[in-house]
């Protein structure tokens, strides 16, 4: 098996870039939602409810990330933000967050058409893994709740056999898709390498109606979720992909590298 893409989303909710290569940092790829919306009340904005965040698209800059949308653009700096603290609501989450400056949220807020801000996580900011899961007191960004998720290509490949129109895999939004193996293996990784890099699988990612969510035109349907739940629910909850920790920091890992499990869940 092998790494066929990587993917980060540098803003929660919004496009994500196709990389060859990435760093793995503890809270999962380096510049991976760092930065997200939050509305008024200071609560994170997803593309969950709001499926038009699924066009503005991002690409690399110099000097950080280019935000597109409706044929304007704006740069997003790296290093760039105000010094006040401001503590945002991320699911059961209170994280402190920086606005990037008013002139970002003021050119976000006028794209999006909705008051809101565009915020920065920084990287030495504390959000705790789900206890539950967590194998070493492990942090995470902006994401859901896991570092990394990772997906194999046989999966969806399963997936598109059933549908009558098959759906990329930009859909389910994943960091790591493999090659190789067989459909939904990945559910029972524990521990495997790719390259230099170790990771476990703690538990398969359950999905949401942003599935469902046609990340070129915003557009919302039924699948693919509604064939999921017919083979691949558990409780009531589908699942697709497996969310991973990273159990080394700062190793980077390319599209080709070898993965290479080492040990299994007796599931």
């Amino acid at each position: 098996m092998r790494v066929s893409e990587l993917w980060m989303y540098p803003v929660k909710s919004l496009g994500g870039i196709a990389v060859p290569q990435a760093r793995v940092l503890a809270k999962g790829f380096e510049y991976d939602r760092r930065w997200m919306l939050i509305d008024e009340r200071n609560q994170f904005i997803t593309q969950r409810v709001m499926h038009q965040l699924a066009l503005f698209k991002l690409s690399f800059h110099q000097h950080g990330f280019m935000l597109h949308h409706a044929g304007h653009e704006m740069l997003l700096p790296l290093h760039e933000h105000t010094n006040e603290p401001i503590t945002a609501t991320i699911w059961d989450d209170a994280v402190e967050v920086l606005e990037v400056s008013a002139a970002h949220s003021a050119w976000l807020s006028a794209q999006v058409g909705l008051s809101c801000k565009l915020v920065y996580f920084p990287e030495a900011h504390t959000r705790k893994v789900d206890a539950t899961y967590a194998l070493n007191s492990d942090e995470v960004s902006l994401a859901d709740g896991y570092p990394i998720l990772l997906i194999g290509q046989s999966s969806l490949d399963d997936l598109n056999s059933r549908l009558q129109t098959p759906v990329p895999m930009n859909r389910f939004r994943p960091n790591i898709v493999v090659e190789g193996g067989k459909a939904f293996d990945e559910d029972c990784w524990q521990h495997f390498t790719i390259g230099d890099a170790a990771f476990a699988g703690v538990k398969p990612c359950a999905r949401c109606v942003l599935t469902t969510v046609n990340q070129e035109t915003g557009e919302q349907g039924v699948e693919p979720l509604a064939t999921l739940s017919k083979y691949r629910k558990l409780g009531n909850k589908v699942l697709f992909g497996q969310n991973v920790l990273p159990l080394t920091s700062g190793n980077t890992i390319c599209i080709g590298d070898s993965v290479e499990v080492t040990s299994r869940t007796s599931a």
